[in-house]
């Protein structure tokens, strides 16, 4: 009998281990919640306070569970600092890119690689541009994405004289990202970890 309780333990603390080791598979991109996309700024979205607020209520969630957090910075001025809402603190990566993918010219993927992280959480800034573009390249890379709608945000768009309200370009974005990504909301954002 002792045999058996000995064995259940360890089978027990191997589960315990794993499930450990899982969570830190799972990191947040944000990607340019920047300050020139925030009223006030030179390339100001639709609404991006409330896709700032919920961006930063995911972020909270992987700083209580101590989860990697990369912060994606594109270099463009003025207003380039990312936004107060989600700043940065010690010890979370900022990433600065030039390109609209920020797999492009960065070394985004081999800090993934060297983390060992398997699935990848996003939010941020534009919908329909570096959103896109993160959430395209890291399927073509291979991880598990997860986007999070609600703490992205977008602008009206127009094509040859024809106005696309914001929120159809965010809408139809979303549409063709459900392809790459599971794409959630901000409360849901406890299906990201591991129990």
């Amino acid at each position: 009998m002792k045999n058996v309780i000995a064995f259940l333990f360890l089978f027990l603390s191997m589960l315990g281990a794993q499930a450990k080791n899982d969570s830190t598979k799972v990191a947040l991109l944000l990607i340019d919640i920047q300050d020139f996309y925030f009223p006030g700024g030179v390339s100001a979205l639709d609404q991006p306070e409330e896709a700032g607020l919920k961006a930063k209520a995911v972020l909270m969630e992987f700083r209580k569970r101590q989860l990697p957090v990369i912060h994606i910075k594109h270099q463009f001025e003025p207003g380039g600092d990312i936004h107060g809402s989600v700043a940065p603190i010690d010890g979370e990566t900022v990433i600065v890119k030039q390109e609209v993918n920020v797999f492009n010219g960065t070394d985004l993927l081999g800090r993934l690689s060297e983390m060992g992280i398997q699935k990848i959480v996003v939010a941020g800034m534009q919908t329909h541009m570096c959103v896109e573009a993160a959430v395209r390249g890291a399927y073509d890379f291979g991880f598990k994405v997860i986007l999070v709608a609600d703490a992205c945000a977008t602008r009206d768009l127009n094509n040859d004289g024809y106005i696309i309200k914001s929120k159809d370009v965010h809408a139809c974005t979303l549409v063709t990202l459900r392809s790459y990504a599971e794409v959630i909301t901000a409360e849901q954002i406890e299906k990201c970890f591991p129990l």
